[in-house]
């Protein structure tokens, strides 16, 4: 089952994002729903896994906003579909207080999370900021010429995601990762704050998204990522990319 809505002041002449919502609760799919419309978004509501899976195959999302409790099938499996899947954004929504359940949904390709009760105006605040890091890091329409970053035999195409390693082999890099890869080779020998590497303000001392991408990062391109020499921690301070980087 599936709820469409739409904006009563729609602008023809501007695009607008498509966001997927999927919940099982028909009071929280219709806040949802109406908080993105309100904003302007194209939003449609699904109150299953499967039902969701199905439309995926005609649409495909700029965003998708996940509940980690649905009726028919694991919230954490339908993340891993998603983004095996699509390119979409993944905010997850989840009831759940486990810090295990956030962490697996952020290492299998989530871009943030947040838990119930939340606020509407937060929950649209944090899917404007993981469209607008997408767009950073996949590049706008008609942006600059493509370039590539090189760095100790690795190369990194920002705008396809794709990470080539030394060896040739290629890894497809979620969008959240490519976000931040591409601050670090912009600003090599640098130290990052944890804001800058996010492109968000203010963070909360308990967030800890941006550790668990650079962890991801690190287990594709450090030897050992239990001892990194590429990407730094600086206590204290944030992390820094201790790498010379050349463009082409």
């Amino acid at each position: 089952m599936s709820t469409n809505a739409a904006h009563p002041r729609r602008d023809e002449s501007a695009p607008r994002s498509l966001i997927f919502v999927v919940e099982d609760d028909p009071a929280v799919t219709k806040l949802v729903l109406n908080a993105l419309v309100e904003f302007g978004f194209n939003a449609e509501g699904f109150h299953t896994g499967t039902s969701m899976l199905r439309r995926l195959q005609a649409e495909k999302p700029d965003l998708c906003i996940v509940d980690l409790g649905l009726p028919d099938m694991d919230g954490i499996d339908l993340v891993r579909r998603i983004t095996a899947q699509t390119s979409a954004g993944v905010l997850i929504l989840t009831g759940r207080g486990h810090t295990a359940d956030r962490v697996m949904g952020l290492e299998l390709g989530g871009d943030d999370y947040m838990t119930k009760p939340f606020e509407s105006r937060e929950l649209v605040a944090r899917v404007r900021s993981i469209l607008r890091r997408r767009m950073a890091a996949n590049g706008a329409p008609g942006a600059q010429q493509r370039r590539y970053a090189s760095f100790l035999g690795w190369r990194i195409d920002c705008a396809a995601n794709i990470l080539r390693a030394p060896d040739g082999s290629e890894h497809l890099l979620g969008t959240a990762e490519t976000q931040v890869l591409r601050c670090f080779v912009e600003r090599p020998h640098q130290i990052l704050t944890r804001e800058q590497l996010m492109g968000a303000r203010d963070l909360l001392p308990t967030d800890r998204s941006i550790d668990v991408r650079i962890s991801r990062l690190r287990r594709k391109i450090e030897v050992d990522p239990h001892d990194p020499v590429i990407i730094k921690t600086v206590y204290g301070a944030g992390y820094m990319f201790a790498a010379a980087v050349t463009w082409a």
